[in-house]
């Protein structure tokens, strides 16, 4: 096992992803040393030489599904990990509608492997990538953590499943789990190195990539879907946040378990504002000077009207707020776009 006296290490599932990269560069910042777990399947190892050059430290990676148990404890003997970032799963509403079997497979079995794996080795520190998708279609906004939970998708069911789970877990006698079941809304934007961003395979299912991969001529328009919602133009209203303030927020979150008693914790991170569509549109052509050509389309299933956070108790609990605006946001998703119009191609 790797010594641990002078290095606080925390294994990243996902790390080499959109939200887990931008993670692993806060986590060395704060003075943990992630090691990334990645099946790479919506995801490019390349990714992680760029959180090289930007961070000068080179993260351990390991290929591998985190539903395979036997590969997974083999990581589990290389080091004392102090804790897990889970961010491992497939993430796109739409897909889950068509093919919910596939959504249950990947984002609830293989998290049950990955926590009995942990159990077996002694690490109960656990920080779950969640989401707002878990409070369904909700009678009213901001939302808050204490809302009722539904869901309207396989994907958010797949979420709320793994909350489920993991509550049971820290609710056995005596049990010494420690969880944060982070809640967040809509990830934007890219590290203002424009080395890493977003880059999913095939075509973009979260707004953001989609509009910028449109302005930098890979896509030839931007499918808006639905603009007859009940809001102020007529398009969905979400809570964007930026990756970094994101990534941010699980730091904090993972130093607070560093020092709680077992518990099981439930955070929203968003800013508490919420933009339509075409208000992001119309802010990332003023960003990059380019238009952004649009379609409307019929709504897609499991889609909401609006949905923006009560960021309330993550400022009081964990001393984190979301900090860089939608200027912001758009200006470093055009340059990672800009700097890289195919990605990590």
């Amino acid at each position: 096992m790797v010594n641990t006296n002078a290095q606080k290490f925390v294994l990243v599932t996902g790390g080499a992803g959109y939200i887990g990269t931008h993670t692993c560069i806060e986590l060395l910042a704060a003075g943990y040393q992630p090691v990334v777990v990645d099946n790479l399947c919506n995801s490019r190892e390349i990714s992680l030489d760029r959180v090289a050059a930007i961070s000068g430290v080179k993260i351990p990676f390991y290929s591998l599904d985190v539903g395979n148990a036997e590969a997974l404890r083999e990581v589990f003997s290389r080091y004392d990990f102090v804790g897990v970032l889970h961010f491992a799963g497939l993430k796109a509403v739409g897909e889950s509608v068509t093919q919910p079997l596939r959504y249950y497979q990947n984002n609830v079995a293989a998290t049950l492997v990955l926590a009995q794996v942990m159990q077996e080795c002694g690490v109960e520190r656990l920080i779950f990538s969640s989401s707002a998708t878990v409070y369904g279609d909700p009678a009213s906004v901001p939302i808050s953590e204490d809302f009722p939970t539904s869901t309207t998708n396989p994907y958010g069911a797949s979420k709320l499943m793994v909350e489920d789970i993991l509550r049971d877990v820290c609710k056995v006698p005596n049990s010494g789990w420690k969880v944060c079941l982070l809640r967040y809304f809509n990830p934007v934007g890219a590290h203002i190195s424009g080395l890493i961003g977003e880059d999913p395979s095939g075509t973009p299912n979260n707004l953001m990539p989609y509009v910028s991969q449109v302005a930098v001529g890979k896509l030839k328009q931007l499918g808006v879907f639905g603009d007859d919602y009940d809001t102020i133009d007529g398009t969905g209203v979400r809570d964007y946040i930026h990756v970094v303030d994101l990534a941010i927020g699980h730091v904090k979150a993972l130093d607070k378990l560093m020092t709680e008693q077992p518990c099981c914790l439930t955070y929203n991170l968003g800013t508490g504002s919420g933009y339509s569509v075409l208000q992001m549109v119309k802010a990332f052509e003023q960003a990059a000077g380019v238009c952004v050509p649009y379609k409307v389309m019929p709504r897609r299933a499991g889609d909401i009207a609006q949905c923006y956070a009560d960021p309330v108790m993550a400022r009081d609990e964990l001393g984190w707020t979301a900090e860089l605006g939608l200027e912001r946001m758009v200006a470093d998703s055009w340059r990672w776009q800009s700097n890289n119009p195919k990605g990590y191609e």
